[in-house]
């Protein structure tokens, strides 16, 4: 197959993979009903089963297996899992809390404090056009930090607990499928532990519509993160670092369109320097990246 042609199916997979993200919040919002403590337990398990399906399509457990018997590959995935916990569980939460808005925003600062954190723990160098991205980015937080915003601490919390799961899974000798299962295995004794001290009349629902969403809730997760590793083989950094934008975006456009959620002033000016500051990262990531495929620390949003 052509490059161009791949190139075609690799943005497929990409806008498939982010709007997917993007409108995660309708699907989190039909179970508004249920704990976020229960959804996410549900959430692990079905994760799991799904995934034990996958990794045999795929033959993997060979892979699997070497990944589990290494020590250093275990110490951190044991802590990105604590993270990704965390990421969901507050994700979750905030969707049910109508705080939509303040999901958004987190995953629009996730970049920036990838770029930070690369500076501060990897000592990365800032290129000018990224320092003026992150002061941007920190005058947007403390616009709406001066502005007394309730929610400011659920964005501070998604983007910060993602970007460091970011960053340990790009150090962890493993690939994404099986750092994926052995996060979720390792998070699913909690889970199960938790739904069976719920007791079956909480747990797993209680009706059939809401058994089936909570059902569904391994697919929601595995497939998009499916979507996004066929684009990133695919892709051109740069590409995805464009697309990466689309699911914060569409997450806003729901919380003030859809949701009715109250966009204050404070809101506006942080998300404008956040975005004017967005815009310079990526306009000189399109111009250092022309050559390279790999999507290297372009994150995925809810993974």
């Amino acid at each position: 197959m052509s490059d161009a042609a791949e190139a075609r199916k690799g943005v497929a997979f990409g806008l498939a993979a982010y709007f997917w993200w993007g409108f995660l919040p309708v699907y989190f919002k039909l179970l508004g009903g249920v704990l976020p403590t229960e959804v996410v337990a549900e959430r692990i398990l079905w994760s799991v089963a799904l995934l034990a399906v996958l990794i045999t399509a795929a033959r993997r457990w060979p892979h699997l297996r070497a990944a589990i018997a290494n020590p250093q590959a275990l110490k951190i995935l044991s802590a990105s899992a604590l993270l990704i916990g965390v990421n969901w569980l507050t994700y979750i939460w905030a969707i049910g809390a109508h705080h939509v808005l303040e999901t958004s925003l987190g995953y629009f600062l996730n970049p920036l404090v990838n770029v930070l954190m690369g500076v501060v723990l990897l000592k990365e160098r800032l290129t000018r056009a990224q320092t003026i991205a992150v002061i941007l980015a920190g005058a947007g937080v403390s616009v709406l930090a001066i502005g007394a915003a309730s929610g400011l601490w659920i964005s501070l919390v998604l983007a910060l607990s993602f970007a460091t799961y970011g960053l340990l899974r790009k150090i962890a000798p493993v690939d994404s499928l099986e750092g994926l299962t052995i996060e979720t295995v390792l998070l699913a004794p909690i889970a199960a532990l938790y739904l069976w001290w719920l007791g079956p009349a909480m747990a797993f629902g209680d009706t059939p519509a809401i058994s089936g969403l909570l059902a569904l809730s391994g697919i929601m997760t595995a497939v998009p993160l499916l979507f996004f590793a066929a684009a990133a083989r695919r892709l051109r950094y740069s590409t995805m670092g464009l697309l990466q934008y689309i699911a914060p975006t569409i997450q806003f456009l729901l919380a003030v369109l859809v949701y009715g959620e109250h966009l204050t002033t404070a809101h506006i000016a942080c998300f404008a320097l956040i975005w004017t500051g967005l815009v310079i990262y990526a306009v000189d990531g399109l111009r250092r990246a022309p050559g390279r495929r790999r999507a290297g620390p372009v994150t995925c949003p809810q993974s």
